[in-house]
């Protein structure tokens, strides 16, 4: 009972943090039907400054540390990464008024990670003075990038076998030429291969990843610990505040995308990351038993899977799986997914990393 206690004092201490106090005050600012206004540009730019500031500091550690103590992070953010779309797939694809074609987009966006979140996440704990690798935030690719793939493979190989099943259903009399004409008297169908390296290039062109790994290069290539110290680090906070403020404002005006696919996917979005998250938790707290990964480190990967893509995911998956209902994926990610991410999820992995890790 002791250790519920403090738990649940460590984790309303993390609601009443400044910057999840930003989130719940953009929510209600738009509940409220307030006509204040953050230009869309603006937000890209705290995006990309957030995570240009997060890729250099990532750099510059990976420059200075020991590449093998990241190997079974990395490892670990990959499984995660692919099991979260099939956890989707066999999960929320399955019940009733779900297309499977949304549902494995869904998880797929529920898979990549949002640079926001991780952003928020990363200055929780610096807030909270719990030390985490700098190099934590370049798990954010490899767990990203399997995501969305196995996404898109999943629901092009789904969607191939219905078109086959179909033709299968149809009759001989209804293919009267001499042409791809089989033994059954089924017309013959070339099915495409999926080809992963146009994902893979979406991926990594998407603003949100190209600016973590633009980032990444210059903190492992050049010496930028001057211009981080004097110009990226200061500004931070202040910039995270305002992504915070958008946040909860951009979550407020999709509650009325998600109405529109029903009440499963508000289901899926609130348990998903937490799910996620604690299943991420897990494999973290492994990797802190076997290599001396960091309490801190350990809630950075449980942020990254709760998270869900809130820039690069979407025209990703836009272009990968076109018949897909975006107010599904979209929405649910949006309007309740990264909230509980944000408002739930890292106060939740920071107090169990305080109350098992000793961070």
């Amino acid at each position: 009972m002791e250790f519920l206690s403090d738990f649940f004092t460590l984790f309303l201490g993390k609601l009443q943090s400044p910057t999840l106090g930003f989130l719940i005050g953009g929510m209600i600012v738009a509940a409220v039907n307030s006509r204040l206004t953050i230009p869309d540009q603006i937000y890209k730019f705290i995006v990309f400054m957030l995570l240009l500031k997060v890729g250099l500091s990532g750099g510059i550690a990976i420059r200075n540390a020991n590449l093998l103590e990241m190997l079974l992070p990395a490892l670990f953010a990959m499984i995660i990464g692919i099991a979260i779309v099939f956890i989707g797939r066999y999960t929320l694809a399955k019940l009733p008024n779900v297309k499977t074609v949304d549902a494995i987009a869904t998880a797929g966006l529920f898979g990549a990670v949002s640079g926001s979140t991780l952003a928020a996440g990363l200055t929780i704990l610096e807030t909270e003075e719990i030390f985490y690798e700098p190099w934590a935030a370049a798990l954010y690719p490899f767990m990203d990038i399997p995501a969305l793939v196995t996404a898109i493979v999943l629901a092009s190989i789904y969607l191939t076998k219905q078109r086959d099943a179909a033709d299968e259903d149809l009759s001989k009399q209804e293919y009267r030429g001499n042409q791809g004409i089989t033994a059954r008297g089924y017309p013959k169908r070339d099915t495409a291969r999926v080809k992963i390296w146009p994902i893979v290039k979406e991926s990594l062109q998407g603003s949100a990843l190209s600016a973590l790994l633009l980032g990444l290069a210059l903190g492992i290539l050049t010496r930028p610990e001057r211009v981080y110290d004097s110009f990226f680090n200061p500004g931070f906070r202040g910039l995270l505040s305002i992504l915070m403020l958008v946040m909860g404002m951009e979550a407020t005006a999709r509650l009325g995308e998600l109405r529109k696919v029903g009440q499963w996917y508000a289901i899926y979005a609130f348990v998903g990351p937490l799910l996620h998250g604690l299943i991420a938790f897990g494999l973290g707290w492994i990797a802190h038993e076997i290599t001396g990964f960091s309490a801190g480190g350990v809630v950075i990967m449980a942020v990254i899977a709760a998270s869900s893509s809130d820039i690069s995911g979407p025209p990703t998956l836009r272009a990968g799986i076109p018949s897909a209902n975006p107010s599904a994926y979209i929405g649910s990610s949006t309007a309740v997914g990264t909230p509980v991410a944000l408002a739930l999820g890292i106060p939740l992995f920071i107090g169990l990393a305080q109350a098992l890790l000793g961070a």
